[in-house]
This record gives C-alpha cells, sequence and structure tokens, in this order.
C-alpha cells in the first residue's frame, strides 16, 4: 500500500488541493474548523486498505486550496459546489460524502442538492438541520457579559487578530480543550450553555481560563501533529474558515427554496453525547427528528463522550470497538456505512462499526454476508474458522463471546456498549454550522 499522494484540481473555479490513496468507489472526506485534510490521516489509509479511493481536500479557504477573499464566496452552495466540481475532476460520477464538523453540513447539503452524484452520506458530530423560520444570528444566545462563539466571528478581523496572534497556542488549546481530556470530557457540558465567549477579553480571556493543555500532551495528539496545523494556520491564516461562519444567514436566505426538502440517500450520523453541539439549544430534538428530513437515516450513533475514538488509548488497551446491528443484512446498508474500526491490533474487522474509523480498519466485502449478533472478523486469530458463531477481542484483550453483551440503545437498537474506562478524545472538533 503506497503512501498518500498529494495534487491540485480545478474544480468549480477553484484550485483544491487533495490528499488521496487507494483505488476503488470514492469517498470524500470533508474537515471542519479549524482543520485540514490532514484530520483525516488514519481513515485515508484504512479506507484505502478496504478497497476504497479516498479523497480528503483542503477545503474552500483552508491550507493549499484557494482561498478567496469575498465573504460571499463561502456559501454552502459554493462549499457543495466544490464537492460536485471534484468529482468531475477525479473522473468519478458517484461518491460517498463524509463530514465532520463544517464538512457535515457540507455533506449533508451535498446529498440534498446532488443525490444523483452523492450516493450516501455520513455526517460526524453535526446532525441534518432543516431551515427554520427565524433568521439564525437572531436567536443565537447571548449575555451581558459573552455572546456566542458564532457570533463573536461574525466581525471581519476580530477573531483573526486573536487567533493570528499565537497560532500554535490557540490550536494547541482548541485540539486539546474540545477533547475528552479536557474540560467538557472532564466535567461535561455546563448547564448555562456552551461556546460562550468573554464580550472583554474575547477569545483569548476565554481559553486562558477554560481550555489550558496540559505541558504534556495526551497520547492522541502529538507535538507533530500541532506542528502541521500551526505551519498550515501561520501560513494561510484563519480568516478562510471563519467565512464559512460569516455566511450563516445568507445562508438561511438561499435555502428558502428548499424549505420541506428531504435527503434522500442512505445516510449514518454519529454523536457524542458531550460534542458541543449537543449542549446548543434545541439540538436533541434537532437529532431526535432527524428522520423526518433524512428518511433514509440507517441510525444515530450516539456515544457516551466526545467524537471520535481516542486512537492511541484503545490501542494501548487492545480493545474492539465492534457495533453490531443484528440480524440486519450488510447488502441493505449503504457502502459508506460498511466501515470498521479496531483497537490496538488493528486487525481487519468485518462489522458495521463506529463508522469509519479513527483506529484503521476495513469494510465489509462479501455483500451477501449478514451481520449476526457476533462480530465477523476474518482477520481476527481468534476467529474459530467455519463457525456461525464468532467471537471478538474484547477489553483488555480478552475473548468475548458472541451472544448479548452490555449495550447502549441508539435508535431503537441495542448496541455494545464501550469497554469500562475507555476515553473519547481526538484531534477533531465539535463545532457546527
Amino acid at each position: 500500500m503506497s503512501d498518500v499522494t498529494h495534487r491540485t484540481v480545478e474544480a468549480n473555479g477553484t484550485r483544491i488541493h487533495i490528499a488521496e490513496m487507494g483505488t476503488g468507489p470514492l469517498v470524500l472526506l470533508c474537515h471542519g474548523f479549524p482543520e485540514s485534510w490532514y484530520s483525516w490521516r488514519h481513515q485515508l489509509r484504512a479506507l484505502a486498505e478496504a478497497g476504497y479511493h479516498a479523497v480528503a481536500p483542503d477545503m474552500r479557504g483552508y491550507g493549499q486550496t484557494d482561498a478567496p477573499q469575498a465573504i460571499d464566496q463561502y456559501t454552502l452552495f459554493h462549499l457543495a459546489g466544490d464537492m460536485v466540481g471534484l468529482l468531475d475532476a477525479l473522473g468519478g460520477e458517484q461518491a460517498v460524502i463524509v463530514g465532520h464538523d463544517w464538512g457535515a453540513p457540507v455533506a449533508w447539503h451535498a446529498a440534498l442538492f446532488r443525490p444523483d452524484r452523492f450516493r450516501a452520506v455520513v455526517a460526524l458530530s453535526v446532525p441534518f438541520r432543516p431551515r427554520t423560520p427565524l433568521r439564525p444570528t437572531t436567536v443565537m444566545p447571548q449575555t451581558e457579559d459573552a455572546v456566542f462563539y458564532q457570533l463573536y466571528f461574525q466581525t471581519p478581523g476580530v477573531a483573526e487578530a486573536e487567533m493570528e496572534s499565537d497560532p500554535r497556542s490557540f490550536l494547541r488549546g482548541v485540539l486539546y480543550g474540545n477533547s475528552g481530556d479536557g474540560p467538557l470530557g472532564q466535567h461535561g457540558l455546563p448547564a448555562d450553555g456552551v461556546g460562550m465567549v468573554p464580550r472583554v477579553g474575547g477569545l483569548r480571556a476565554r481559553m486562558s481560563t477554560l481550555i489550558v493543555p496540559p505541558e504534556t500532551l495526551p497520547g492522541w495528539l502529538t507535538e507533530a501533529d500541532v506542528d502541521f496545523y500551526t505551519g498550515e494556520f501561520s501560513r494561510t491564516g484563519f480568516r478562510g474558515g471563519l467565512n464559512w461562519y460569516r455566511n450563516i444567514d445568507r445562508n438561511w436566505e438561499l435555502m428558502a427554496p428548499f424549505v420541506g426538502a428531504r435527503v434522500p440517500v442512505p445516510a449514518l450520523c454519529m454523536i457524542g453525547e458531550l460534542d458541543l453541539t449537543m449542549g446548543f439549544r434545541g439540538m436533541r430534538e434537532v437529532v431526535a427528528n432527524m428522520k423526518q428530513s433524512v428518511p433514509l437515516l440507517r441510525e444515530t450513533i450516539m456515544l457516551p463522550g466526545l467524537w471520535p475514538l481516542d486512537a492511541a488509548g484503545a490501542a494501548g488497551r487492545g480493545e474492539c470497538r465492534c457495533d453490531r446491528l443484528p440480524g440486519e443484512s450488510v447488502a441493505d446498508l449503504p457502502q459508506a456505512v460498511r466501515f470498521a474500526t479496531t483497537g490496538g491490533s488493528r486487525q481487519a474487522c468485518d462489522g458495521i462499526c463506529h463508522l469509519i474509523g479513527i483506529i484503521p480498519g476495513a469494510v465489509m466485502t462479501d455483500p451477501s454476508a449478514s451481520v449476526s449478533s457476533s462480530c465477523r472478523r476474518r482477520a481476527c486469530p481468534e476467529r474459530r474458522p467455519g463457525s456461525a458463531s464468532t467471537s471478538f477481542l474484547g477489553v483488555r484483550g480478552k475473548d468475548v463471546d458472541s451472544g448479548p453483551s452490555p449495550a447502549m440503545t441508539v435508535g431503537g437498537r441495542r448496541r455494545p456498549a464501550l469497554a469500562a474506562g475507555s476515553r473519547l478524545a481526538g484531534d477533531h472538533l465539535s463545532y457546527y454550522s
């Protein structure tokens, strides 16, 4: 398996830098703020090894992709158009599109606008949100002392000045602060709301009091990772990514013709219970009612923590994060959902698992197979060849019987609980559009 390759393509009148790996059906991976293609570095290899052509672009305004100066060039129509143009540039008729954070609304709307090009959609941290009757910024929370961060981002130049004064400290603090090792993971979502920025002191005051990373970073985030993000944003600045937020009201205006429109392709959504999005007013109702707008939503997976998994921690414990849907045929599910993840052994796992995985995994390659109450892992040394009842590695590498396991109920189904003591973390943020 070769390494990740890079190139720049012309798409939608924009030069888009992409990182890609593998051959086969196309999967597009859309990142959020403040991130880059690098956020998908683990998944690129996992998907390539599973037989896919995985492509992670620097989204418009980020990294080596063009960053128009005009704020109005960052609407959801521009961003979804970039993904359609990227398909054309890659010579692909269709793709599965995956998005995290701001990338999730791009993925949702790409599937809404062009279901002929995007045959399935997977969203991390951000559910599909139908257009509301009120202009978004008019209902964002604010008090005498603080404003919601998305309101704070509206004035050009203000947030940029704070972030760019010390990009490394900002990025290091945000990556840690919104992880399972940070305040949210340790104390849960605050009762008085999330994402509030002090009117006096701004982001710097918020981060100095609420998000103080340790001298030694957690195992899932290295100083080399922080170096990469710092290098990118030191070169480009943060204006491109912040301009996405400055189009929230414009997106609302432009989406008027799509009131009541439903996402018509198979979909999967995955959210951490402690993701910042779950602290937004009304978000739990949005998640609970999402199938009204996404009728082919196969499942909303709620994880007991922050998404994504702490890959380094799981690797050290040798745990398998297998997610099983008893009696459901894999052939009935969108190919995007057929991703699997495993723990430290990094063995291929043939289950419907926790999405494409921070930890490399594989997909079900035999569409005639059925996902029973056991985890089908061809590469697992603990599997009993020829047996219909297989087993999988469980907590700390112990063999776990294929019978009923402790589970959490999600979307009416029972699914195996995460191992005791497991921690959810990652270098992805939980912002939403």
